[in-house]
């Protein structure tokens, strides 16, 4: 890597610190950040005290580590949660600490093992993060995800070229386009995304739609809405009305689905990565609001693990809506990683909503909001459904229907 990647890099941490956490005096930062990516971690560390940060608490991961544990352990002890880390993230909640998550695992880190083992991390996983997941996604506090350069996930996106310094440079690339980094100033370059989208969620929230219809091939699929719903773009707020950016890249408008009013079926046009594992093929079989069938031409009992997890994984916690159009989609890269594939196609999720996708969601109960139509569980995975041959209507309470998107693209 030469002194242009380093000065980009720089722009990449200052850009994560000031537009996707928005880091000011007194705040207490927590980073999430596999152990080879130390050195966007240090200059995310600097940034953040730069700005005034009273505290940064870095959490490292490690692949190789995490493959050994879920290989060795026994299922008891996989999915068994101290008290201390549940205490940890409490801790993390009453400072109001913003959660920036740098994702870089290898999509086939947990390929071959055990099935009853990854169900077992998993939920560990689920557990000892819930409270902190439920406040995220009620936007209590600040929170980001993106994504970190390395070799085993580049050698996955790019196998044609020849040496691992080739496939990560070429990862960063793209890495550092779809978030605006190479943009003179890319903190305003992000200002004027967001107002674009942000006019695409108040068309579909002055709509208020009662359900929206998919159709393209292998799909069929309606999705009730539920009433006063809010559709959400790239930039949020938190509860103490700081603006953050949640996703970067990011190119969707998104909101939650009325969980008792889904049916139809709905093929995915992507791979999933999930659990460490390549999923393809999936067919999905919904009836008033359940998930009645799940297939997949690869990884088709890891998703069946996941559905079955618990009430809430059996429903629709997401519908977001990306033009086919996008820069991402457009590059033709599958980068068997969420959060880049969402930004290239329309998806759904399964799992929990997001409380701030309804009016007044943020404060109420889990039993009100399941009563309104938001599905709570420990879960929420997206997968991809769009294509150039996607269209989507919306329909009103009256049933007159309105084209949304044909073509994959909005109408």
């Amino acid at each position: 890597m030469n002194q242009t990647f380093d000065k980009n890099l720089e722009k990449y941490a200052r850009l994560i610190v000031e537009t996707g956490v928005n880091v000011t005096e007194g705040h207490t930062i927590v980073l999430q950040i596999a152990v080879n990516q130390a050195k966007l971690a240090r200059l995310i560390v600097k940034e953040a005290y730069d700005r005034g940060a009273a505290q940064v608490i870095v959490k490292w991961s490690d692949d190789e580590l995490l493959r050994q544990n879920v290989q060795n352990m026994s299922v008891e002890n996989l999915a068994e949660v101290p008290s201390y880390m549940i205490d940890e993230t409490h801790d993390w909640l009453e400072k109001g600490a913003s959660r920036i998550s740098v994702i870089s695992s290898d999509p086939d880190a947990l390929a071959g093992l055990d099935s009853d083992k990854i169900g077992a991390y998993q939920q560990h996983d689920a557990k000892h993060l819930f409270d902190l997941r439920r406040a995220t996604q009620a936007n209590k506090v600040s929170w980001t995800v993106v994504a970190a350069a390395d070799g085993p996930w580049a050698a996955k996106v790019f196998p044609e070229l020849a040496t691992e310094e080739e496939q990560v440079t070429a990862l960063w690339d793209q890495i550092f386009k779809t978030t605006r980094v190479y943009e003179e100033n890319p903190v305003v370059a992000w200002k004027e995304h967001e107002a674009i989208l942000g006019k695409k969620s108040d068309m579909l929230n002055k709509e208020q739609f009662d359900s929206l219809h998919y159709t393209a091939p292998g799909t069929d699929l309606i999705v009730g809405l539920p009433e006063n719903h809010i559709w959400v773009s790239a930039g949020s707020l938190n509860a103490r009305g700081e603006k953050f950016t949640a996703n970067m890249p990011t190119e969707e408008v998104f909101t939650a689905p009325d969980c008792h009013r889904t049916n139809g079926y709905v093929s995915s046009t992507k791979p999933l990565s999930y659990a460490g594992t390549i999923i393809e093929g999936m067919k999905w079989t919904f009836k008033d609001g359940e998930v009645v069938d799940v297939t997949a031409e690869k990884g088709e009992e890891v998703i069946k693990t996941l559905v079955a997890s618990d009430s809430g994984s059996k429903r629709l916690g997401e519908v977001a809506l990306v033009s086919d159009p996008s820069p991402i989609s457009q590059s033709g890269i599958v980068f068997f990683n969420t959060l880049f594939d969402e930004n290239a196609s329309n998806h759904l999720a399964i799992g929990a909503a997001y409380a701030h996708n309804i009016e007044g969601g943020t404060v109420m109960s889990e039993e009100e909001l399941m009563a309104h139509g938001i599905n709570r569980s420990q879960k929420h995975v997206d997968f991809m459904i769009g294509s150039a041959q996607m269209s989507v209507d919306g329909i009103r309470k009256d049933g007159t229907v309105v084209p949304i998107f044909k073509n994959g693209d909005w109408a």
